[in-house]
């Protein structure tokens, strides 16, 4: 079976994605669970039925299962199989690079007080976006929020700071390696290149200068208008727990970039089985669990339920936009997508009220499509032998990161960071009122970035 980096297309999907009817009936499960993420958690009568993780998979699975029905209703069975096939080797790499990390990252535990300042939080939020490419911006999020807040939480006005650090490090930061953000992961395993992404360090760099330089200057106002609600803590020196979770992630990132089943190992002719990369991840996680007791974890604020909640909702995702895939696969070149700046606003701009992950596998296929099959300058060639215009790839791949930072909703640790917060006492803004904050402050620093080096 093809690495879900190589996927291969279904031909026998040809007659269903000709007929404008059946294709929009297929791809309608793919839009109700998209619609669903974004609104049940805003309506109050259904909000805590829909938090429970039992109810996102059951939704998720029924919307998958009646894609698949759709699939074998109008082409067969042997279709909807192939289709399902795809799926899961998709899912089952992006869910166990996800885990692995969060289950890693939980075994590392930032101990300690600092007094809170504009320098030192501006310090944090960088630091974080530095760590967001090694921990994944998930891993990173979880592992810095909470000592973010504990040294901020003598302070009246905090909302800005938990705001920037969404921006930065659970979206933004992330983009120098495939493990930093999902998108970017997905696109490795669709095979681009796993050092490809370095190559964004420019805009990495221009986009977290910006907002930090803005976060300063927010801080050092709201300070102006701050008033202590307690009094102050002594601080305690900063101590980092856990170095045996810190040398597993460093294994961790070098088996992702060494090992995949579509190419031999670095320095040999040995092309390993497919899932031995996915099989030694996990067992990374599992020696870091047995190195931090579980009970140390949870006492320190560690749950799993985000990284279940991901898994549920998942599971739905990639079984139903196999249809949306297909279509756009066969007809992506009709949406006339040929700059990168149309790309990053493209993508980002429905990366923010949709999940980025799937949105970014969308618009993957739309850059294939206006990139000429043929090797040449400025051209990114995949594991499969295809091509990707670099500069396309470079739009979409800013835009589904960046953008993704726009709404709650638009990446997984959004919601988990806001959460978070909500839990330690930061009355933090609701769906419209988080968006606002992002078109202020975070939108005319990404136009920039835009305007700069992306034309």
């Amino acid at each position: 079976m093809a690495l879900a980096g190589t996927r291969q297309p279904v031909p026998e999907m040809n007659s269903l994605i000709s007929s404008q009817t059946d294709w929009v009936i297929g791809s309608l499960p793919f839009v109700l669970l998209l619609t669903a993420m974004a609104v049940l958690p805003l309506i109050p009568q259904v909000e805590m039925w829909w938090e429970r993780n039992a109810t996102k998979l059951l939704v998720s699975g029924i919307l998958g299962l009646l894609t698949l029905a759709w699939i074998a209703w109008r082409t067969g069975t042997p279709t909807a199989c192939v289709a399902a096939s795809h799926a899961v080797h998709e899912y089952v790499p992006f869910l166990v690079l996800l885990f692995s990390l969060y289950m890693i990252s939980g075994g590392v535990h930032v101990a300690g007080r600092v007094r809170a300042s504009t320098t030192c939080n501006a310090l944090v939020l960088f630091i974080g976006a530095v760590l967001a490419n090694v921990l994944g911006t998930t891993g990173a999020s979880v592992l810095l929020i909470r000592p973010l807040l504990r040294s901020n939480a003598h302070r009246q006005h905090r909302v800005h700071t938990v705001v920037f650090f969404i921006f930065l490090v659970s979206n933004v930061g992330g983009c120098l390696l495939p493990i930093g953000d999902p998108p970017l992961f997905l696109g490795f395993l669709r095979g681009v290149p796993f050092l490809w992404t370095l190559s964004l360090w420019k805009a990495w760099l221009l986009a977290v200068g910006l907002l930090l330089a803005l976060y300063v200057a927010v801080d050092l106002w709201m300070q102006r208008h701050d008033r202590t609600t307690a009094v102050d803590e002594v601080p305690d020196p900063v101590k980092l727990h856990g170095w045996p979770s810190i040398v597993l992630l460093g294994v961790a990132v070098a088996v992702v970039g060494c090992i995949g089943p579509d190419r031999p190992i670095p320095g040999c002719t040995w092309t390993p089985p497919e899932f031995l990369r996915e099989g030694l991840l996990l067992l990374l996680a599992g020696i870091s669990v047995m190195a931090s007791p579980w009970s140390e974890r949870v006492r320190q604020g560690f749950s799993s339920t985000p990284i279940v909640e991901v898994a549920a909702l998942f599971v739905g995702i990639f079984l139903t936009m196999q249809v949306p895939l297909a279509v756009l696969g066969a007809k992506g070149s009709m949406l006339g997508l040929q700059q990168p700046w149309q790309m990053f606003w493209w993508t980002g701009g429905l990366s923010s009220i949709l999940d980025n992950a799937p949105t970014y596998l969308v618009f993957l296929e739309v850059a294939r499509q206006a990139t000429p099959q043929v090797a040449a300058t400025g051209s990114v060639m995949l594991a499969d032998g295809s091509y990707l215009s670099s500069d396309l790839l470079t739009g979409l791949s800013l835009g589904a990161v960046f953008l993704g930072a726009m709404t709650y909703i638009g990446n997984g640790p959004n919601l988990m960071v806001r959460s978070i917060a909500c839990s330690e006492g930061v009355k933090m803004p609701g769906f419209v009122g988080y968006f606002l904050w992002a078109i202020a402050l975070l939108l005319p620093a990404l136009a920039i970035v835009q305007w700069a080096l992306i034309s």
